[in-house]
């Protein structure tokens, strides 16, 4: 992939701007021009002299080996994780999906259906999962809905019907634990009539209903799925959910009708979820006993952790190292190796702030080229380069084990790249680490490092050692100033687009 070829055959390529030091746009044009070599010269780069040699080599590499033969995906520990390391949409479902044939259970802690994960499976085929674990395509693996997942069940169907409708079997596959809280529909309608209150300070949900849900079980008057068991008490609950909705907003309109609605739906949901409902904390600790092993998925990314993130413009949950014993009643002792997943540049939707965002042209120009558009709204993702300091911050709270870069093909095609290396104030005071105050991020200047591109495509390399030298120094550019180790390197969506290091 590179950044000319989603634009028309008569549309003229416009060169990315330079930057000037403080992360200004310069008025000047790059110097030279780029002329991407024709396509016959890009799969020579992947050649090998020896083919037997290349097919052992490739072999290996599907099982997670690297060229010096170290075995990445085998040598994690027992309990493993995946998190986001930027605004979400790094990649981490594709990461899970490669990983899942290695791991008996693969586990969501947080969030609910905002977070959307785009996993292809063998033949190619598209699959956008939202609430469903993202190793739900490994026939073998159990998939488990945690505790810390707020769960919006005409969604979750509807996710479940599709995959076995593309014989994908989720029957037994799926465990919902039943302290898990659920949104509903009201849940949504607050969401969206409270953006609408925020006017030109919304913060930019997803109107999935996340935060309203998360609202409700925190001021402790949420209902979780172990409350479909007694639907008795069902429908007093739920009264108090739509009463306080209406309170709070006029344009919610509810009526007993509502109501009456509500719990006949939920009657029927009742019946079709209790297989999957399960005391997740035992069986995932009785997982642990037994030595299975566990690989956590993260939602979204630490830069929209509700108390790490970019705060007001965050999510709900805990998208961090720490919402995963939280949010699946794990012991933190027993969590092992954890993987952060970051784009070889940088995104985020919605509202808030980002300091190295590309702006006009250059950021739609790669907007295009790595189709940033949201898995689950569809809304166009807001671009730049890639943000070391953000980055160094997020591996700072996770304790990452190694990163996963991904969308380094989408870089292809420029003749410079930008590395966002620190921050400064307006009056050149260095800034050491993320700010919290939103203020302080306003007055931001970025310091770029401006390295060499490769103006080749890379998408069909699978040894890193074939990749051009200027990608490998941008890569080990990034170890350097991180100080944490990249050993996956996406250069595509496929499972098999995929390079260990």
């Amino acid at each position: 992939m590179n950044l000319t070829s989603p634009l028309p055959l008569n549309t003229p390529k416009t060169p990315l701007p330079t930057f000037s030091s403080n992360g200004s746009h310069k008025p000047t044009p790059l110097h030279g021009s780029h002329h991407p070599l024709p396509l016959h010269h890009h799969h020579k780069l992947s050649i090998s002299c020896s083919a037997t040699t290349n097919h052992v080599l490739e072999k290996k590499q599907q099982i997670g080996f690297t060229e010096n033969g170290v075995n990445r995906i085998e040598s994690l520990s027992q309990v493993s994780g995946v998190l986001g390391c930027q605004w979400g949409d790094e990649g981490k479902g594709k990461l899970v999906d490669v990983l899942a044939n290695h791991f008996d259970i693969v586990a969501r802690c947080q969030g609910g259906a905002n977070a959307g994960h785009t996993i292809y499976n063998s033949e190619g085929k598209k699959f956008a999962l939202h609430l469903v674990p993202s190793g739900i395509l490994n026939e073998d693996t159990m998939c488990v809905i945690g505790n810390g997942v707020v769960v919006n069940l005409p969604g979750l169907f509807k996710e479940i019907d599709g995959l076995e409708a593309n014989g994908v079997s989720c029957k037994g596959r799926i465990l919902i634990s039943d302290r898990a809280h659920l949104l509903f529909d009201l849940h949504q309608e607050v969401d969206g009539l409270r953006e609408e209150e925020l006017a030109k300070s919304f913060i930019g949900t997803t109107k999935r209903g996340i935060g309203p849900c998360y609202s409700s079980k925190v001021i402790r008057n949420g209902i979780r799925v172990g409350d479909l068991r007694h639907m008795d008490t069902f429908p007093q609950k739920l009264d108090i959910l739509l009463q306080d909705a209406a309170s709070r907003f006029s344009r919610f309109n509810y009526t007993p009708n509502l109501l009456k609605e509500e719990v006949e739906r939920y009657k029927r949901y009742a019946e079709r979820l209790e297989p999957f409902i399960t005391d997740t904390v035992h069986f995932l600790n009785e997982a642990i006993t037994e030595k299975r092993k566990i690989l956590v998925e993260g939602g979204q990314a630490t830069m929209l952790d509700i108390d790490f993130g970019t705060y007001p413009f965050v999510t709900s949950s805990s998208p961090s190292a720490g919402g995963i014993c939280t949010g699946l009643g794990i012991a933190p002792r027993v969590v092992g190796d954890l993987i952060g997943v970051v784009k070889a540049y940088t995104t985020r939707v919605g509202s808030g702030p980002f300091p190295t965002e590309m702006l006009g042209k250059s950021g739609d120009l790669l907007r295009s080229a790595g189709q940033e558009f949201g898995t689950t709204t569809g809304r166009p993702r807001r671009c730049g380069w890639l943000d070391i300091v953000a980055l160094k911050f997020c591996c700072q709270i996770n304790g990452f084990s190694s990163l996963n870069l991904t969308k380094l093909d989408v870089l292809s095609d420029l003749p410079e790249i930008h590395l966002g290396a620190s921050y400064k104030l307006a009056d050149g005071t260095p800034i050491n680490s993320f700010p919290a105050d939103l203020s302080t991020l306003e007055q931001i200047k970025v310091d770029y490092e401006v390295m060499p591109g490769w103006q080749t495509d890379i998408s069909s390399i699978r040894k890193y050692s074939d990749l051009p030298k200027a990608a490998c120094r941008y890569i080990a550019r990034i170890e350097e100033l991180v100080g944490v180790p990249v050993n996956y390197i996406g250069i595509g969506p496929g499972r098999d687009a995929l390079i260990y290091k």
